[in-house]
């Protein structure tokens, strides 16, 4: 198409229906050296109100414009004038954008005041990002005429996908403009229920329960949210991981799709390996809100034979310290540049939106992991799980050797090699006795010596460097894994685990829904027994409710502790070498290789006891707070630093113990010393730094009047003085 260079070469339209739009109206290009090139056309300027209604009339996206910029000139203002100057420019864009309140959106950074909302849609929340918007030039030249210049006729985000109105793959049924406003907590809520397996009966009684808290209800509002209950059935029913044939295409689909729900990616080629970064916005939000000022951790081991590419977990912990997946990664690389790419990625995202975001500890549970990377980019120091280990060792324990005697004896003798680095023994020599007293057990020796004993010295050499991480924390990444390996691997497809798109469809939809629905429902109460089987997901947790009398000890040779059961009293659990993480337990959970109840529960009752010897997480903690005791000479500023240090540290676990242990958290804080901060210092955009006084700015003209109020005190004290003297003297 030809590029017009001029107004007057752009003929002047007047279609004769009482309403026109884009549609009936020829475009022209127009572009000059100072402008870009774009759609324009001239209509007459008392149409320009017709035109801008029959915009909004629009079938496919109906919707309302909006001013968001005005400017206006003077009369005979311009001496020196070009044919396109306006005498009045108005920027029109859709109520819908461009700011977008939707799931995920966000205000425009450029932005630092609301728009006139005299036009708005009628909802502020309706607004989804849409980019379409047109300007209105009343010509400087010719007032009688309009120059419209359209920026971009689509009704489409900044992805490029239709936002709002039937068309949206979003919109509910075909009468979607009408449909009441539904919050993204609402929608996860129904879609989380719907992949649960929930009856749509209920799915929808509880969504109607959610809608009437901002519609209130009306029969009308009931029937659109049937219709949208069944339209999500429906896109449950019909959704298919399988986006094309191959499967690489099939990802790069996906991941153009589901932008916001990618912090990374990176396709296959000859040079870089597959990596795909998942962190959808709850995550994010998740991350944020429970991993600030706390720990994160990482499950680096699940899929590693069975899937394609194996998955990373990036794991936070919540308010009741079960762990909660942020982030999911994809990919086979282990190298440090892969590694950083990633996590560099996923560090920038979360800054994004909180600047003050840290992390306090990284919680990992392999040796293998590029853990000086992760410091760096975190920057927080790193700690050692041992489940991975324990779990491993465990298992094939059991599945390799049938004498339950055998066993416990095997299992314990695996532990002292892990106790050999905090007791001063050589590990060595608990190896050897491992191979020698256990020569017999062919399949174990055959399955340890090719698979641990190579690597052995690298997993001790990492448990010795970083500090080992709690029973707790354990048990909730395992609690994690056990539960993901349950839900990925139930698949009856028999070519499913060679696709990355039906894990990636797993995870986003069934995981993420599942998660979604146990913190919901725990920090409402509106499922009752999600809540429940929530709360009680973790063995720590199960173990908390064993009572200490169901314990008994044997305390003549300190081999076993028995644990009565709390459904029948006359089931009674073994737990042999009580007091260590390598304790044997003989109930179904711990045969399975998993931290159960019983051995946490006893283990918690050996703590108090002194014929049994500490945890080690706590022999680590121990040897750590022992080696900042000896750093420093004597009578040095090295040793009242350290001091110092070692002071602010046991006085932020002192208030971390009181805070976990108090059932009134307001007995906590009444404690804690005050802050004064300055009146005026509260009004400050930044946070005052921790520790500091905030005081309000001392101008020149307060100093000024402090001097002049100074001196007409001494003014009227002398004038005083000299009155009582007078006074005296008559």
């Amino acid at each position: 198409m030809e590029v017009k260079d001029s107004i007057d070469d752009i003929p002047v339209q007047d279609p004769p229906d009482e309403e026109f739009s884009a549609a009936d109206l020829t475009w022209t290009k127009f572009g000059t050296t100072e402008h870009h090139i774009v759609d324009v056309a001239l209509i007459p300027y008392d149409r320009v109100e017709v035109f801008i209604s029959g915009e909004s009339s629009n079938a496919e996206c109906p919707t309302r414009f909006h001013i968001a910029r005005s400017r206006k000139r003077e009369v005979d203002g311009l001496k020196n004038y070009k044919s396109d100057e306006y005498l009045q420019h108005r920027l029109y864009w859709c109520s819908f954008g461009p700011e977008n309140y939707g799931a995920g959106g966000t205000i425009l950074p450029s932005r630092k005041y609301r728009l006139n909302t005299r036009n708005r849609a009628a909802r502020p929340q309706s607004m989804r990002g849409c980019t379409c918007r047109f300007a209105v030039k009343r010509l400087y030249a010719r007032p009688s005429l309009a120059l419209i210049i359209y920026h971009e006729r689509r009704h489409v985000n900044k992805s490029g996908f239709i936002c709002h109105g039937p068309l949206d793959r979003d919109a509910i049924g075909p009468r979607a403009k009408r449909i009441p406003y539904i919050c993204s907590e609402i929608q996860q809520q129904t879609m989380s229920l719907i992949y649960l397996g929930i009856p749509e009966e209920n799915v929808l009684k509880t969504h109607l329960e959610g809608i009437q808290r901002y519609c209130g209800s009306d029969a009308r509002v009931n029937n659109f949210a049937s219709q949208y209950v069944q339209k999500l059935g429906m896109i449950v029913k019909r959704s298919t991981h399988e986006l094309d044939l191959d499967d690489q295409a099939s990802m790069r689909i996906w991941a153009e799709r589901n932008k916001k729900s990618v912090f990374f990616y990176q396709d296959s080629s000859d040079t870089d390996p597959f990596i795909l970064g998942i962190q959808t916005e709850w995550q994010l939000q998740q991350m944020i809100r429970f991993s600030h000022h706390s720990l994160l951790a990482c499950d680096s081991s699940f899929g590693i034979h069975k899937l394609k590419y194996p998955l990373y977990t990036l794991l936070a912990f919540d308010s009741r310290h079960h762990a909660l997946p942020v982030a999911w990664v994809i990919t086979r690389t282990i190298t440090k540049q892969d590694v950083s790419k990633w996590m560099k990625a996923l560090v920038d995202r979360i800054y994004t939106v909180d600047l003050t975001w840290k992390i306090i500890g990284f919680i990992i549970d392999d040796p293998a992991i590029e853990f000086e990377t992760i410091r760096d980019i975190f920057s927080c120091p790193m700690l050692f799980s041992l489940w991975r280990v324990r779990r491993s060792w465990l298992k094939n324990v059991i599945n390799k050797c049938s004498n339950i005697e055998v066993q416990r004896e095997m299992f314990k003798c695996l532990g002292k090699i892990i106790y050999s680095i905090w007791n001063g023994t050589n590990y060595m020599i608990a190896l050897e006795e491992l191979l020698k007293d256990f020569v017999d057990q062919t399949a174990f020796m055959k399955y340890f010596k090719s698979c641990w004993v190579p690597k052995i010295e690298m997993w001790l050499m990492a448990m010795k460097s970083l500090p080992l991480a709690s029973q707790e924390s354990c048990g909730a990444i395992e609690a994690y894994h056990v539960k993901l390996k349950l839900k990925i691997y139930e698949d009856s497809q028999l070519d499913a685990l060679e696709r990355v798109d039906w894990l990636v469809h797993k995870l986003t939809m069934e995981i993420h829904s599942g998660y979604w629905l146990d913190v919901y429902a725990d920090e409402s109460g509106s499922f009752p027994a999600v809540k429940e089987e929530y709360i009680s997901s973790t063995s720590w947790h199960r173990a908390l409710q064993i009572p200490d009398d169901s314990v008994i000890f044997d305390d003549k040779d300190r081999l076993f502790a028995k644990v009565v059961s709390q459904k029948d009293n006359n089931l009674t659990r073994m737990v042999w070498n009580p007091g260590s993480e390598f304790a044997f337990c003989d109930c179904s959970w711990s045969i399975e290789g998993n931290i159960c109840k019983h051995v946490i529960k006893v283990n918690m009752l050996c703590e108090s006891k002194e014929d049994y010897p500490p945890s080690l997480s706590h022999q680590a903690f121990q040897q750590l707070l022992v080696d900042i005791w000896r750093k420093p000479m004597d009578d040095s500023i090295e040793l009242d630093q350290s001091l110092a240090w070692v002071t602010q540290m046991h006085e932020k676990i002192q208030r971390l113990v009181e805070l976990t242990t108090s059932s009134n958290i307001a007995t906590v804080t009444n404690n804690l010393p005050l802050k004064w901060v300055g009146r005026r210092g509260r009004t400050f955009v930044g946070k005052p730094g921790e520790g500091t006084l905030a005081l309000p700015p001392i101008s020149r003209n307060s100093v000024k009047r402090k001097i002049v109020s100074k001196k007409k005190n001494r003014k009227r004290k002398r004038l005083r003085t000299l009155l009582n003297n007078q006074a005296t003297v008559s």
